[in-house]
């Protein structure tokens, strides 16, 4: 795996704080972590017409030649706990890292779960001014999305990228998405804070006139990444990225905790986010360029409460999926469900159903395709166990290792052409 880029989240970080000066007057920084008690907003996504405008900002306009292809994703999971009033005279530095690079970008920023309009007045990408319909300040209306203009940027494939924006007079709950294993800030006149959030950015695309499509992965926390190391992009969707050479724009809509048939419940603050068959439209199907799904959900609605007892309604899921991209032109590709055994919720009844699934997956006639993960991660001694080896500890989630062995596992020649049999 190439070595990843270690000095740019500071680069873009203060080039971001050099933006937006004119704006804040920062003091002594302060860091902190960013941790409050969880909440849950079930607001429903509408969608936003995704045609571009041309930019009319200090950098040159983005052409129309080439085509619009996601470089990332965050899929929006929740109302920020204890944000109703937002963060009112904030900076927020979203860092990401891209799968493919581009000369052009747009971005898509979301009030999903806001109560109330959301303004923001300044937004850049790596320090580069954005607009919206030709002027810098957006108002985003509860439950909606914008997509920016185009804007001449260069994008690099395989980088951080910073996405800062400000919102001068707040507005929440704030959409976000927390969990990313990924370190952006939060800033005010009073300092600068740490945070493993992304607030309201969903979507940054690269214009790209070579790259074939995109690769659109809908999962769990084992998409998300639990359990690798900040920072070091060691996803799974990180490995494959690589492997393909960063040809293909990935978009990892892993969100930690996810189930494939029921949303968060508010028990559990909604941390989890809408169910897969509920975002699918809006975090698979609207995503620009893509051309195959990869479905890696239904280990969740296995080992959290309350458990899907019947294997079958896990498969039907699955299958309804697979109905709604195929549908759509696009090729579906799953895995199957890694071990939980010592994990606190494992039980017998419950590994039973998770080889139930399996079962069928592996039989054909779910997926387009597949992916063993189960295989490739288990204990060959303790089959119901993770190899110690790619154990992040918990039973459940892996280690860096555990992702570089699922990202691996993937054939490369099966993401794209006719359905085959077998696994891969």
């Amino acid at each position: 795996m190439p070595r990843r880029q270690g000095y740019a989240l500071l680069i873009a970080l203060v080039a971001g704080t050099a933006a937006f000066a004119a704006a804040l007057a920062f003091g002594t920084s302060l860091i902190t972590a960013d941790r409050r008690s969880p909440s849950f907003d079930d607001g429903r996504a509408r969608s936003v017409p995704r045609n571009p405008v041309p930019a009319a900002t200090p950098a040159a306009p983005a052409n129309a030649a080439g085509t619009w292809i996601v470089t990332w994703t965050g899929a929006p999971v929740s109302g920020e706990p204890d944000t109703e009033s937002g963060y009112p005279g904030h900076v927020i530095r979203n860092t990401v890292h891209t799968s493919i690079g581009g000369d052009a970008a747009r971005v898509t920023l979301s009030n999903l779960f806001g109560t109330a309009p959301l303004v923001i007045d300044q937004t850049t990408v790596n320090t580069r001014p954005v607009t919206f319909e030709g002027s810098a300040t957006v108002t985003i209306a509860a439950g909606r999305q914008v997509v920016s203009d185009p804007v001449t940027v260069p994008v690099a494939p395989d980088a951080d990228l910073v996405v800062a924006l400000r919102t001068p007079a707040g507005g929440g709950p704030v959409t976000y998405h927390p969990n990313t294993h990924q370190t952006s800030y939060l800033a005010d006149d009073k300092g600068t804070w740490s945070t493993a959030n992304w607030r309201y950015l969903t979507a940054v695309e690269v214009l790209n006139d070579t790259a074939p499509g995109a690769i659109v992965v809908i999962g769990d926390s084992l998409t998300a990444g639990s359990g690798s190391t900040t920072d070091a992009n060691t996803r799974w969707t990180d490995v494959l990225s690589d492997r393909l050479q960063h040809r293909y724009g990935i978009a990892n809509q892993g969100i930690a905790g996810n189930r494939l048939l029921l949303d968060s419940p508010a028990t559990r603050g909604g941390i989890g986010g809408q169910a897969g068959i509920h975002r699918f439209e809006r975090d698979v199907l609207s995503v620009s360029g893509a051309k195959t799904v990869i479905v890696s959900l239904g280990i969740n609605d296995v080992q959290q409460a309350p458990a899907e007892p019947d294997a079958g309604r896990i498969v039907d899921g699955l299958r309804s999926l697979v109905e709604r991209a195929e549908a759509r032109g696009l090729r579906v590709v799953g895995t199957t469900l890694t071990p939980f055994g010592g994990f606190p919720t494992w039980t017998p009844e419950r590994e039973a159903v998770r080889q139930a699934v399996n079962e069928r997956i592996r039989s054909g006639g779910v997926f387009d395709d597949f992916a063993d993960f189960d295989r490739a991660v288990r204990d060959p001694s303790a089959p119901a166990r993770v190899l110690p080896a790619y154990d992040s500890g918990d039973g459940l989630h892996f280690n860096d290792t555990g992702y570089q062995a699922l990202g691996d596992l993937i054939d490369l020649t099966a993401l794209s052409g006719a359905p085959k049999a077998g696994a891969f």
